[in-house]
């Protein structure tokens, strides 16, 4: 008993006095310890990116690990760890755990979003302070604030060139391509943005890469405006109306068609839609002599006061060496437009009197005894030289099939056309052949089959035309060409309601410029 009584006080003594020297990794842990930016016993070779745990999951997480107690700070020079400081260390234990409860449970950090540093307060206790970094800046393409600021807006026109497309404009100047994602996706302008020509012209507003608003003329009358609201695309289309005026002209030819066309303020392009419309019954290469005269009703496009455009010729009147061609443009009620004379009959013939863009010569006429410029004897020339220059395009001068493509001869690269009715033409001393005009293939009268050159046996670049009936051939100067077809006898009734007026206005336009003819003719000396 004497010796037992001794041995119980001493084990006492012992449990009075453990909490005193340490504490327990069961006990709270507090709360900046948990943020610690990684634990001693994290490998050196971990990436940047791997989560970090806390280092009370480190301590419990695995059954086998052995519980480590964790040293308090030295705070001996404030006497806080003598005994008599027992109480306090426990009230700092405790409000630590009420600090470390207060934590996320599930708060893990990664190397890259913590930025700890050890700082010191003014009573030399150091502390782990924890720096968030600043948000991401949104990427290319994404969408940042709904209602962007324009405070860096510039406007930027894009000008489509040979081989473009939207996405090689917006890579050419630095715009994104997840804008572009973006406004493709909108329906209504898909297919005004996909479907783009050389020369036409887009206005973007944009902030850096960012594209604000963009806006497209899809033509005179109608603008795509598209521009961003709440983080998508908005797409609009605008509306300006035209207005159609009519007008007229009339002159007298004494030197060429252009100069004349010109004196009566006739543009280019209308001239050329002129000759056209008679290019059947015309040869405005050869057939062109001083005297002769033309009368054009036309429409002008005209917008907010300003001119546009040429529209469409109405009406039309050519006068050639005492012949009088007239036609009137008609719409019948299938939608179906063309050129028509007086009586109903289609201006459009079976086939083009000279199967190539007006141009000012002709090297050598059909002649059954020509001397030939190469072998310099007497040889027959059955077809009618154009002379042009080199690439010029050759049309095809009717609907047909190509029956032969490729060299031949001193024809050089040829092209022979068959059509209904026996006939064929042959085109030669092309420099090139149009990759779609391929043996076998259907073509339409007018469409580009090949480009002059001087391929064969030849003096200068020049086409050599035939035209063949049965394999004869013939003058395609003055051969009568088949006829193109009739209006319907359904629609008699609507083309003479339709063409009277306009005829009825030619004859007058006629009639005052037969009665100026000295006056219009000094204008176009």
């Amino acid at each position: 008993m004497g010796l037992l009584l001794p041995l119980l006080l001493g084990v006492a003594l012992v449990l009075f006095a453990r909490p005193n020297a340490s504490v327990s990794t069961s006990d709270p842990i507090p709360a900046q310890t948990a943020f610690a930016a990684a634990p001693d016993n994290a490998p050196d070779n971990a990436p940047d990116n791997a989560p970090v745990a806390a280092p009370e999951l480190l301590n419990h997480g695995s059954p086998d690990h052995k519980s480590k107690p964790l040293a308090l700070p030295d705070n001996d020079a404030t006497g806080t760890n003598s005994p008599d400081a027992a109480p306090e260390r426990q009230a700092s234990v405790a409000t630590a755990s009420t600090a470390a409860a207060a934590a996320p449970s599930n708060a893990t950090l990664t190397s890259r979003q913590t930025n700890t540093a050890l700082r010191s307060d003014e009573d030399g206790r150091k502390r782990q302070t924890l720096s968030i970094p600043p948000a991401r800046a949104a990427a290319d393409g994404e969408t940042g604030d709904p209602s962007p600021t324009h405070t860096n807006a510039t406007a930027l026109p894009l000008t489509v060139k040979s081989g473009d497309s939207l996405d090689r404009l917006f890579g050419r100047h630095g715009l994104s391509r997840g804008d572009l994602a973006a406004l493709l996706a909108v329906p209504e302008a898909k297919n005004a943005l996909t479907h783009l020509m050389p020369g036409d012209r887009i206005d973007v507003l944009r902030n850096g890469p960012q594209v604000l608003s963009l806006s497209r003329a899809l033509d005179d009358e109608r603008t795509l405006n598209m521009s961003r609201r709440d983080g998508h695309y908005v797409a609009s289309i605008d509306t300006n109306p035209v207005e159609v005026r009519v007008q007229h002209a009339s002159a007298t030819i004494t030197s060429s068609l252009f100069l004349a066309a010109k004196g009566a303020g006739i543009s280019d392009t209308l001239t050329m839609n002129l000759a056209g419309i008679f290019a059947w019954d015309v040869d405005f290469v050869l057939d062109i002599r001083r005297g002769d005269r033309f009368s054009v009703i036309y429409e002008e496009i005209w917008q907010d006061g300003k001119r546009l455009r040429d529209g469409d010729i109405l009406a039309a009147q050519f006068i050639n060496d005492g012949d009088a061609f007239s036609a009137v443009r008609y719409t019948d009620p299938d939608g179906n437009p063309g050129y028509f004379t007086p009586e109903g009959m289609n201006v459009k013939k079976a086939f083009l009197r000279a199967p190539i863009k007006f141009t000012p010569r002709v090297t050598s006429n059909f002649n059954p005894r020509r001397m030939h410029p190469v072998h310099n004897r007497v040889r027959p020339h059955r077809g009618v030289d154009y002379g042009a220059p080199t690439g010029t395009p050759i049309l095809a001068a009717g609907d047909g099939k190509v029956i032969f493509r490729g060299r031949k001869g001193g024809y050089g690269n040829t092209v022979i056309l068959q059509h209904g009715g026996n006939i064929t033409t042959l085109y030669a001393h092309m420099s090139k052949f149009n990759r779609k005009a391929k043996n076998g293939s259907r073509v339409r009268q007018g469409q580009v089959i090949g480009y002059v050159g001087a391929t064969g046996t030849v003096t200068a670049r020049h086409l050599h035309y035939e035209y063949r009936v049965n394999g004869v051939h013939r003058n395609p100067r003055t051969v009568a060409l088949p006829k193109a077809k009739p209006i319907p006898e359904r629609f008699q009734a609507h083309f003479q309601a339709e063409s009277r007026p306009l005829l009825a206005q030619l004859d007058v336009v006629a009639r005052d410029r037969d009665q100026a003819r000295p006056a219009a003719v000094a204008l176009v000396d």
